[in-house]
C-alpha cells in the first residue's frame, strides 16, 4: 500500500491522480463549509446558546463534514471488503 516515488515528478502525478478520484468528496466538503457557513450567517442563533449555530467555524466545520458524507454517498468507487 506505501508505494514509494522514484522520483519527484512520479509523486506528483501519484498525488494528481489521487486528487481526481476523490474531487468528488472535496467538493462536498466545500460547498457542505459553504452551505454551513450560509446557515450560520441567515440563521444562527439569537440567543447565541446554540452549539453549532452561534459559531461560524464549527458550523462550517459541521457543514463541510455533512457535505463530504452527502456527496460521498454518490461517490461511484466502492472498496471492496
Amino acid at each position: 500500500m506505501n508505494e514509494s516515488c522514484e522520483t519527484k515528478e512520479s509523486c506528483f502525478e501519484k498525488m494528481k491522480l489521487r486528487i481526481k478520484g476523490s474531487a468528488f468528496q472535496i467538493i462536498g466538503v466545500v460547498l457542505g463549509g459553504f452551505g454551513g457557513y450560509i446557515y450560520y450567517s441567515k440563521v444562527g442563533c439569537a440567543s447565541g446558546t446554540c452549539a453549532i449555530t452561534s459559531n461560524p467555524y464549527l458550523s462550517i466545520i459541521w457543514g463541510s463534514i455533512m457535505g463530504y458524507l452527502v456527496l460521498n454517498i454518490f461517490s461511484s468507487k466502492r472498496k471492496k471488503v
